[in-house]
Parts: C-alpha cells; sequence; structure tokens
C-alpha cells in the first residue's frame, strides 16, 4: 500500500517501512524552535523536569519576534530569562531582531525537506511549504524535548487538496488558503495533514507556499505539506537526496479525503469578522469604508507580498484618514525590498514602515485599534481582540487586496485600482522577488 507525505517522514524519522494513521510513535526532533512569549515558561518547565543539559543545542533555536521592541514592562524578564538559558546551556542559534520565527527558520536554513520540527507557536506549521513536518507544541512538551529530543506523535489521517489549472491575475495563494478554510471550516481538518499538489501548487513560489502552509492550522490541521522541487532546493540551498526526491503522495496512497479546485475559478476573498472560516469574495464587500490596513505577519510579509502592495500602490497615495502599516517579516526581506526599490514606492504611497517582527498581528506594537474601528490585515487571524479591544472589526485578506483597499479607503478588489505605467525597478523588483508574477 502506498504512503502520503506525511506518513513518509515519520517512518523514515524512526527507522520504520512504513506507519499507519492512529499509530503512536515516538519520533526524533530534528530542530525546535522557542519563541520569547514561552521562554520563561519553558525554562521553568525544563527546571521542574530536573534536566541537566539541553540534548543538543545546536538544534534549537531561539528567537525574539512577538515582543520586540517590548511594549509592556515584563517584556524585558522574557529576553533576560531566554538569554539566560542560552548562556547556561550553549545555544548559539538565537535571533534577537531579525524578524518573525516562522520565516527566519527556513529563510536561515535551519529546516530542511523531510525534517521533523517543532515551535512553541501554532503556526510552525508553516515549514511544510519545504516538505518539513512541522507542528506547533506547548511549553512543556518543548521543555521535554529539550532534555530528551523526543517526543511522541500520532501518525495523522491525510486530507489530499489538488488545485487543477492556473492561478489569475490578482488572486494569491492568501486568496486560496482562505477559500479552503471557508470550505473546510476552522475544525474541519482537526489533527490531519494537508497535501497540497496539483499543476497551480507546482507553478507557486516557496514564498506563496509558506502562506498556505501558515494558515493550514486555521483549519485545526495538525501539519501542511508540499513535495519539495527544484524551487525548494534552491531556496533551502539543499541537492534533494532520494528520500527528500519521494516525499510525494502515492498514487495508491489512502487519504480520508480529496479536494479538487479549479484555480481559474479562484477569486478574491476575504475572511470576516470574526471567525477566520467565515469567507465572502470581495465583490460582496465593496465599498465598506476603513480605518487602517496591516501588511506583513509570518502570513504575508515576504518580498513578493510587499512587491504586490507596491504594484497596486505604485504612484497613488494612502487614502485621506487611513493609516496603511507594512511590516516586512525578516531583515532580509526588509534588507531586499529597500534595494528592489519596494520600501520606497510604499513610503511614497504614505506607509508606515515598522521594524521586522510579529507586531500588529499579535497585538504589541506597531497599530494598535480602538473601539469602532475596521482593519484589513493580511496576518492569519481576526478573532475578537486580537488587534486591539474587543469591538475591532479584522477582515484578512491578501497583500494585492489589502493595497488596494488602503488606497481606496474601502473595502475593494486589486482590479478596481488603475496601476501607474512606470518602469523603474522593474526588473530589480522582479530579481529580488526570484522572479514572481507581480512585478512592479
Amino acid at each position: 500500500m502506498g504512503q502520503t507525505i506525511i506518513e513518509k517522514i515519520i517512518a523514515h524519522n524512526i527507522g520504520a517501512p512504513s506507519v499507519k494513521p492512529g499509530q503512536i510513535v515516538t519520533v526524533q526532533a530534528d530542530r525546535v524552535m522557542v519563541d520569547d512569549i514561552m521562554m520563561p515558561f519553558i525554562v521553568s518547565k525544563f527546571n521542574e523536569m530536573g534536566f541537566g543539559k539541553v540534548w543538543d543545542p545546536d538544534k534549537v533555536v531561539m528567537i525574539y519576534d512577538h515582543l520586540v521592541p517590548a511594549s509592556q514592562q515584563d517584556d524585558v524578564r522574557h529576553y533576560q530569562v531566554g538569554d539566560r538559558f542560552a548562556e547556561k546551556y550553549g545555544i548559539r542559534n538565537v535571533h534577537r531582531s531579525d524578524g518573525i520565527c516562522h520565516q527566519l527558520m527556513t529563510e536561515a536554513g535551519y529546516v530542511k525537506p523531510g525534517d521533523v520540527v517543532f515551535g512553541t507557536d501554532s503556526h510552525t506549521t508553516t515549514y511544510g511549504c519545504v516538505g518539513a513536518f512541522s507542528t506547533g507544541i506547548g511549553y512543556t512538551e518543548m521543555a521535554a524535548i529539550l532534555g530528551t529530543g523526543t517526543l511522541w506523535v500520532k501518525v495523522p489521517e491525510t486530507i489530499k487538496v489538488v488545485i487543477e489549472g492556473e492561478m489569475p491575475e490578482g488572486v494569491m495563494s492568501k486568496d486560496l488558503i482562505l477559500r479552503l478554510i471557508g470550505d473546510l471550516g476552522a475544525d474541519g481538518a482537526t489533527y490531519r495533514a494537508l497535501e497540497f499538489s496539483g499543476p497551480a501548487v507546482d507553478a507557486m513560489s516557496v514564498a506563496s507556499r509558506m502562506t498556505m502552509a501558515n494558515m493550514a492550522i486555521e483549519a485545526g490541521a495538525k501539519c501542511a505539506l508540499f513535495t519539495p522541487d527544484a524551487k525548494t532546493a534552491e531556496y533551502c540551498n539543499v541537492e534533494l537526496d532520494q528520500f527528500q526526491k519521494g516525499l510525494t503522495g502515492d498514487a495508491d496512497a489512502v487519504y480520508e479525503r480529496t479536494m479538487v479546485y479549479q484555480a481559474e475559478e479562484l477569486v478574491p476573498v476575504m475572511a470576516c469578522p470574526s471567525q477566520v472560516d467565515k469567507i465572502q469574495e470581495v465583490r460582496e464587500l465593496e465599498g465598506t469604508p476603513i480605518d487602517q490596513v496591516f501588511i506583513g505577519s509570518c502570513t504575508n510579509g515576504r518580498l513578493e507580498d510587499l512587491e504586490a502592495a507596491a504594484r497596486v500602490l505604485k504612484g497613488k497615495k494612502v487614502a485621506p484618514f487611513v493609516k496603511l502599516v507594512v511590516t516586512p517579516a525578516s531583515r532580509k526581506v526588509y534588507e531586499d525590498a529597500l534595494k528592489a526599490g519596494i520600501l520606497k514606492v510604499l513610503v511614497e504611497a504614505g506607509a508606515i514602515l515598522t521594524h521586522p517582527g510579529c507586531g500588529l498581528c499579535c497585538g504589541r506594537t506597531g497599530g494598535i485599534l480602538s473601539d469602532g474601528e475596521r482593519v484589513v490585515a493580511t496576518n492569519n487571524r481576526n478573532f475578537l481582540g486580537r488587534m486591539g479591544t474587543s469591538k475591532v472589526e479584522i477582515y484578512l485578506a491578501s497583500p494585492a487586496t489589502a493595497a488596494a483597499c488602503a488606497a481606496a479607503g474601502t473595502i475593494t478588489a486589486e482590479r478596481n485600482v488603475s496601476y501607474e505605467g512606470a518602469q523603474e525597478g522593474k526588473d530589480q523588483c522582479h530579481a529580488a522577488s526570484g522572479g514572481s508574477r507581480h512585478p512592479l
């Protein structure tokens, strides 16, 4: 019997010929990620469990991103606890202001195809974009892994998602994953693996796949997986071995179900307040006034996302009384966007540019909203109180749609915003973003 991608990864990790859904196994962690919010709690549990050393300091990555820069007095405690722990146990992979954890884990080369990775953040599912089994865990589990290097998991069932055809202009992978979440429901993939394939998926950049893997958790998925290909190898700076090349679902693999989409039928959509699975087409919401737009986060703060926004805003201005906050996902993204002229376009349009990090997505620094305000955002959650008070309305959208809304001052689709004909910087932007289909 054939195997799904997640079954192949787990079987390879434990040295077994095969595994079956529902089977409970103990896996070896290839890499773990600890974020700043969880550091004090992990350290406390680690000490409580009586560990005297970290199983492999070089496999641990500590990232300060949610609380950088500090917005509350207690944030500093998280830095201090993390720094002392890293120094005591020889952890050298520490990022204090380099960007968002999920961006850095793949961008900095910590995750490779076929790896098993755990992180103390639910959106750790992101690394499935390069064909890794990655999932979020709690601080007690992380403390145990730091001491032992192992964790038990249940082999998940797999939902296969096939995207046929070619993505239409103005539709991004964010629109696709929102559409899927709407169809599945917020709990429709609970403890399942989502396995993506099809011509539209093959044509996607690694960055676009990251967006989809990132939001898989919003349908309850344990992980999301893409087959490693030449784009993956280039991004990860590796030459795929036979195991990695074979990380594709077998023709005779058993899936819980298969969902097939025709890419040409997809349109720009939004997740409406205050549920991620409350999906409506943008055209159904046309004209709704907004107060703010946020472009950033581990979902859509990458170079191609900023480039898509800049393409829409080239030669335009943010609408009066509307704030546009742009937060690059990492320092590298920031630098690349600066070199490509993307940031110049955004700033000239009236954007407020912030430091790389989580920022507004997790309700910390950089644009908190108040009662009665409405924001269009490119992040992954629109729960009550997520970006300010519980009376803030959050609409989730793609970077192209978000930028169009910023220019219009109301909810609108990218197609309703005319483009500047200038070519300055076009080639540089196209090259810097890896040849994405949204040149400036």
